[in-house]
């Protein structure tokens, strides 16, 4: 299968720049895979608002509650004889090389002080180089890293300098680590501007941990969830914290070549008895995004190497588990998500639960329709 097979055009300004005022104020492509004669898979345009009404009273919705942290840190480089930038000391400004920019990615087990990263400039950074952040520039570090290991296309890994609450330190210096599709003018000096911390986030967030919001989250509010509970719907939650796994790149020429990275997840006991019992009796299980198909069916795939059982055990894990057109879903039913880049690993996905021509389809007339792109934009239900 070729990556190629899941490209479409999208005219740029189809990218959603801003959040709606309203999160619910949202368009959601209605894809149904049969249709009322049971021959053909269809679609509707629909308003979000009218979520609720689209899922059955007997369903179990199953929700990504991570939280994205400001894990985007911009600060100074120096070379390996370099001393720490400080205002006492100007003779040390001669060692400064220059402006990088660093995106923590995924945290090395339980250490807060280790991370993967992605930094740019990616070339000019090499192990053993020490980095500085502080606000505002040039003041005393904050954070001091030094680089462990260097990996391909800007990733590394660093290690922190300890300090006493490496996250109360990431929460002043950090900013919004919002995709590069989504454009700011926005001075990283000065974090006065920066107006997503709230809105790039779900209402329901809890575990701090993602470098990208689970983006079909986002279009929840605290009325639309009473409403879905009101009818007597069940959610559950889990976690999974999104890092490169999400969002990185294809850069094969064939789907099967293409290795995932791996995202850090957690299925409490609750939430694994619910999704259980709901595949026990035959109830649709509804994910609210890909990031809760990923660690659903990572985790019932686990579950059936181990047992042969078709259920999910409660724990914690690192998921990569690869879904394109294909695969054999054990657990998700259903599927609400946003619209997706093309080529990418998530729009292959959605192929695979909702059929690739139907989906490519969909994605055709909703670029023709005026939908809205991406992470800020509207979304599609796949049931």
């Amino acid at each position: 299968m070729l990556v190629s097979d899941f490209q479409y055009d999208l005219p740029p300004e189809r990218i959603a720049q801003e959040p709606l005022a309203d999160r619910a104020g949202s368009r959601v492509l209605h894809l149904s895979r049969l249709n009322l004669n049971r021959l053909a898979g269809s679609w509707q345009d629909r308003r979000f608002c009218e979520f609720p009404d689209l899922l059955r009273s007997d369903d179990l919705l199953v929700v990504n509650n991570t939280r994205v942290f400001p894990a985007r840190l911009y600060g100074h480089r120096s070379g390996l004889r370099a001393q720490p930038l400080r205002p006492e000391n100007p003779a040390a400004r001669e060692f400064l090389l220059g402006r990088i920019e660093v995106l923590l990615t995924r945290q090395v087990a339980d250490d807060p002080n280790e991370w993967e990263c992605l930094v740019r400039p990616g070339r000019k950074i090499g192990i053993g180089e020490k980095l500085y952040f502080s606000h505002p520039p040039g003041g005393q570090p904050e954070l001091e890293a030094e680089v462990t290991e260097r990996g391909s296309f800007g990733e590394r890994r660093i290690r922190f300098a300890p300090v006493a609450d490496f996250f109360a330190c990431v929460e002043r210096l950090g900013h919004v680590p919002l995709p590069p599709y989504i454009h700011r003018d926005f001075d990283p000096d000065d974090r006065a501007g920066e107006r997503d911390r709230d809105r790039y986030q779900t209402v329901y967030a809890q575990a701090r941990g993602s470098v990208a919001a689970p983006t079909a989250g986002l279009h929840f509010t605290p009325e639309i969830l009473e409403q879905i509970r009101g009818r007597g719907i069940e959610i559950a939650e889990i976690t999974l914290h999104v890092g490169l796994g999400t969002f990185q790149p294809v850069r094969v020429e064939k789907v099967e070549d293409h290795k995932l990275h791996r995202e850090w997840y957690e299925i409490p006991a609750e939430a694994a008895r619910a999704i259980n019992l709901a595949k026990a009796e035959g109830r649709r299980v509804v994910a609210v995004g890909t990031t809760t198909v990923r660690t659903l069916e990572y985790a019932a795939k686990y579950a059936e190497e181990r047992t042969g059982g078709n259920s999910v055990e409660a724990g914690r894990g690192e998921a990569d588990v690869f879904i394109y057109p294909g695969y054999r879903f054990r657990i998700v039913d259903a599927l609400l998500t946003n619209f997706h880049l093309p080529q990418s690993t998530l729009l292959m996905m959605v192929c695979a639960l909702g059929g690739k021509d139907l989906v490519m389809g969909a994605y055709r007339h909703a670029v023709e329709a005026g939908y809205r792109f991406y992470s800020y934009g509207d979304c599609m239900f796949v049931e």
